[in-house]
């Protein structure tokens, strides 16, 4: 019974270390099944329910951060080329990115880009793509 008391707050709260609590209370009952006593189920429940936290945990952890980041939105955009549709220099003209035209600068004020050459997006500025 312990281990579907447990199990409810797994499914809620979405935390592992609830599965593995009802882990070890499955374990202390299959010991009582098989005529273990109290004190022998809570000691079986103790140590399944530790060492499944002490070797799962870790590894759950070096996995969630070994996760490449999603990039939505305009951050998904740095980095991306883009296509001059018309000439793009320090005050502005207009880049073809994904698919959707935007206005754009280049980063370098001094530097400008002619109609058909491909930017690098740096940045987004408010509505504008700054390019190199």
């Amino acid at each position: 019974m312990a281990a579907v008391g447990l199990g409810i707050p797994l499914v809620v709260t979405a935390m592992p270390e609830f599965g593995m609590l009802a882990i070890g209370a499955v374990a202390a009952s299959v010991t009582d099944a098989l005529g273990g006593g109290t004190v022998t189920q809570f000691i079986v429940f103790a140590v399944v329910s530790v060492a499944l936290i002490a070797v799962v945990r870790p590894i759950a952890n070096r996995q969630r951060a070994g996760r490449p980041e999603l990039r939505s939105g305009v951050d998904a955009l740095k980095g991306r080329q883009a296509v001059v549709l018309e000439r793009v220099d320090g005050r502005g003209g207009r880049i073809k990115l994904g698919g959707e035209i935007w206005s754009a600068r280049s980063l370098d004020g001094e530097r400008s880009f002619e109609v058909g050459q491909q930017v690098d997006v740096v940045e987004i500025d408010g509505a504008t793509a700054v390019v190199m």
